[in-house]
């Protein structure tokens, strides 16, 4: 039988420390370790950034985390819960996590899995505070949460239920995102097939010889959180709008005003957007005019010496080369002067469209195939949730779990 318990009566809750009492004055080198939100989010207790000295680490004693203890972020990516390992690292937690600490009744992997559930996150969604920022309400708030709490060896039930369902899904996922990475590589290999029979009518050509237009976005003289800046009818496209959106860029998460276009030039459609930093050559071309680009190295082509969509075909061919040159530093980045110093294969234009023409098909069924398995694992992300939603309701069996 299933009986509600507040959240407060089944576990002993400890809120990390405010701010100021860690602050990067207190950490060393090496010492006892300091717990972040991405220890909670990745489940991981193994990458360690911060550390504090004994004596620290005995003022904050309170905040230690032992061995099934979970932890549960509180800010920004919230309510993600991970269970403290046997072997854990003496450490605290930060201002950002939320410490769990379950009675002896309730088990320490239940609790877990409906921490994961979609009725707890409802719970935490009611109970957020901030705009720009949530954070999780006060514990007090949180206490008040009811629990569903049945006699301990039916947890236990649940949970061995539980894990089998979650590690056929999570094969299942792994499979699938297997054959996304194959179908990736098979579009990579025709790529290189044709890339790698160069004719003797190819030539090697830097991007600039075959541009009207080759250079870097400028800088906006003015920081990027002036709010003065936002909101306006040009489209201002960053690293994270070009990364992973496919050959043609139709969206944009931001707007620029007259403000931000000081010592700036728009860009317009058809302009292939290069990425410089941290996410290097990733590529797309433009669809939409007087765009306001981040620091990224725009391109027009020549069309009587080049095709745009050959250009980012071939900007595909030689990306791993190109981020290979910009690695080294604190952030990868490949500066202007280096990208303009490289050669790229260039044949007659009318060899150019037809390498488009079988480029893209073979690029439309690799994104109908990558489609088609994201949908797949939508459709087990989704399956997770119900099976959590029915253990929670007290209807859990083998049969409602298959896989």
């Amino acid at each position: 039988m299933i009986q509600l318990k507040k959240f407060g009566e089944v576990c002993d809750f400890v809120r990390g420390p405010f701010g100021g009492s860690l602050k990067k004055s207190c950490f060393v080198e090496e010492g006892y370790a300091v717990y972040e939100q991405q220890h909670a989010i990745y489940d991981q207790f193994s990458e360690i950034r911060y550390f504090v000295d004994e004596a620290k680490f005995n003022e904050m004693k309170r905040f230690e985390l032992k061995p099934n203890d979970l932890i549960m972020s509180c800010s920004g990516t919230m309510g993600k819960v991970a269970i403290v390992p046997e072997n854990v690292k003496r450490g605290i937690i930060n201002q950002a996590l939320l410490k769990l600490t379950p009675k002896d009744f309730l088990d320490v992997q239940y609790l877990k899995y409906w921490m994961s559930s979609p009725d707890f996150d409802e719970r935490i969604q009611e109970n957020t505070v901030g705009t720009a920022i949530k954070n999780v309400a006060s514990v007090k708030v949180l206490k008040q949460i009811d629990v569903p709490i049945p006699p301990l060896s039916e947890q236990k039930q649940i949970v061995a239920i539980l894990d089998k369902a979650f590690a056929a899904i999570d094969q299942a996922k792994a499979n699938i995102e297997k054959n996304i990475e194959n179908a990736k590589e098979l579009f990579q290999s025709k790529l290189n097939d044709i890339f790698s029979q160069k004719g003797e009518d190819w030539e090697e050509k830097t991007l600039k010889e075959i541009s009207t237009d080759f250079g870097r976005g400028k800088s906006k003289n003015r920081p990027r959180n002036d709010k003065k800046l936002f909101g306006g009818k040009y489209p201002f496209v960053q690293t994270g709008d070009i990364r992973n959106t496919g050959k043609i860029l139709k969206t944009y998460s931001q707007t620029y005003n007259e403000i931000g276009l000081a010592q700036s030039k728009l860009w317009p459609k058809g302009t292939i957007c290069i990425t410089i930093a941290a996410n290097i050559a990733e590529t797309a071309i433009l669809d939409f005019d007087s765009c306001f680009p981040d620091s990224m190295i725009g391109l027009v082509v020549d069309t009587q010496k080049a095709d745009s969509n050959y250009t980012y075909y071939a900007l595909q061919f030689l990306k791993r080369r190109l981020q290979e040159l910009g690695k080294g530093s604190a952030q990868d980045n490949i500066n202007l002067g280096t990208f303009q110093k490289q050669y790229f294969p260039f044949p007659s234009i009318e060899k150019q469209k037809e390498i488009v023409i079988i480029l893209d098909k073979i690029g439309e069924q690799t994104i109908q195939i990558e489609s088609n398995y994201n949908k797949k694992i939508e459709d087990l992300d989704d399956l997770k949730k119900s099976i959590l939603q029915k253990a929670f309701a007290g209807e859990l069996t083998e049969n409602a779990v298959a896989v």
